[in-house]
């Protein structure tokens, strides 16, 4: 009942895959054959490409050169202020007012000693002291909360 549709719609499936078989045998024989033209475009493409990239790297040098001048700021801006410390501790004075350092790294001691007196105090036996206890220092990050 249903052959004459099927054999139809077989043929008219054929002939479109054929259709479309020339079309792009077609585009990719047209697209084989470069064109002065073309070839000018892609020159011109890739000199700005070029271009470009000449820019970009001008730019990141210049950005570099920056960042390495701002190092060497800093670093004689740190060296300035060790010597200014320097000093005026050898004037004996008190450096913490005057010239802070700007980044002082502080570890917190692993071993808390507190002490009033160290007199007879052996910290093998565990006894002997009076005062003196120890307690493991803190864990954790030094700020609360």
């Amino acid at each position: 009942q249903y052959g004459w549709y099927l054999l139809l719609v077989c043929v008219l499936v054929y002939l479109l895959i054929q259709h479309l078989n020339r079309r792009s045998s077609s585009r990719s024989h047209s697209s084989d054959t470069a064109t002065p033209e073309d070839a000018v475009v892609v020159k011109q493409r890739h000199e700005a490409m070029e271009a470009a990239r000449r820019r970009m790297q001008e730019e990141l040098d210049a950005r570099a050169s920056a960042f390495i001048e701002k190092q060497k700021q800093q670093v004689e801006e740190k060296r300035k202020q060790k010597i200014e410390i320097w000093e005026s501790v050898q004037q004996g004075k008190s450096y913490k007012g005057s010239a802070k350092l700007s980044q002082v790294s502080f570890s917190p001691p692993l071993l808390v000693l507190s002490c009033l007196s160290f007199s007879d105090y052996n910290p093998l036996s565990g006894n002997g002291g009076g005062t003196c206890t120890w307690r493991p220092g803190r864990r954790g990050p030094s700020s609360g909360g």
